[in-house]
């Protein structure tokens, strides 16, 4: 009996001893198991996460891809816009040239007109008489006659001389219709004394330049409708009026003799309809 109980006491101690071991061995595989569930855990987050940010990138990169695909659109139409304003542009300079060029053409024509006048002038008037000029500035004819060939001193008087001179000038203006005259008085810049009916050099300007035109239509047979009277006074001189002689240039009239604007331009629209056709 005594034995017995020995042997159940000693069977016990086992039964106790093995279960406590496996319970730490239990124990120790239920702890790797929780440290392995709590990595999968964390890693899964970490995924997840990931995930997370490729999708929002994926999504941006849809995103700029679709305004790429609509600016490559724009681009299109804003190239096709580009090409056709370009195209216009192109045609309106080619426009522009052509009217330069029609336009280049009748300015030598009428510059020719010109020359031929410069030369007729020079001709009938005579170039070796050293106080008449004739030159040409812009395409305009000037003839500038001194004032001791016209007036005598301070007077607006046509001298006999003189007449015999403007004859020549007037058969040249008279054989060119389309072509109008511009007589310009010029003084040098002593002031003029008045004499109760002149007031100042701008009236003994403008009173010489009116002479010479009443004896280019009165007694020479210019047609009044071509000629116009001016005055400059003394304000427009050829060189310093520090001398006598220097003076004596200033004083002076000047002949300008130009086409007709309307005509001119007249001769430039039919240059351009002549291109067009």
């Amino acid at each position: 009996m005594r034995k017995i109980a020995i042997a159940l006491t000693v069977l016990m101690a086992l039964t106790s001893c093995v279960s406590k071991k496996k319970y730490a061995e239990l124990e120790a595989k239920n702890k790797e198991t929780q440290d392995l569930l709590n990595s999968c855990t964390v890693k899964l987050n970490a995924c997840l996460e990931e995930k997370a940010g490729l999708a929002a990138t994926a999504a941006s990169y849809k995103e700029h891809n679709q305004d790429l695909i609509n600016s490559s659109k724009d681009l299109t139409v804003l190239t096709t816009k580009g090409a056709e304003n370009l195209e216009k542009s192109l045609e309106s300079l080619k426009e522009k040239d052509l009217k330069i060029s029609r336009l280049q053409d009748a300015l030598t024509k009428k510059d020719s007109v010109t020359l031929a006048l410069v030369t007729s002038l020079k001709g009938a008037v005579g170039i070796n008489d050293p106080d008449i000029e004739i030159n040409v500035e812009k395409g305009v004819v000037f003839i500038s006659i001194a004032d001791k060939l016209l007036f005598k001193s301070g007077s607006y008087d046509v001298t006999d001389k003189a007449k015999s001179v403007l004859a020549k000038v007037a058969k040249v203006v008279n054989d060119k219709p389309d072509f109008e005259c511009m007589v310009e008085g010029h003084t040098d810049n002593v002031p003029y004394k008045s004499n109760g009916i002149l007031l100042d050099n701008w009236d003994l300007s403008v009173k010489r330049s009116t002479s010479i035109v009443r004896v280019l239509t009165n007694d020479l047979g210019v047609n009044p409708a071509k000629l116009i009277a001016a005055g400059r006074s003394s304000y427009i001189p050829l060189v310093p009026n520090d001398t006598a002689e220097n003076k004596g240039k200033n004083r002076r009239t000047r002949i300008v003799v130009m086409p007709k604007i309307d005509q001119f331009y007249d001769m430039i629209e039919k240059e351009m309809k002549k291109q067009q056709q």
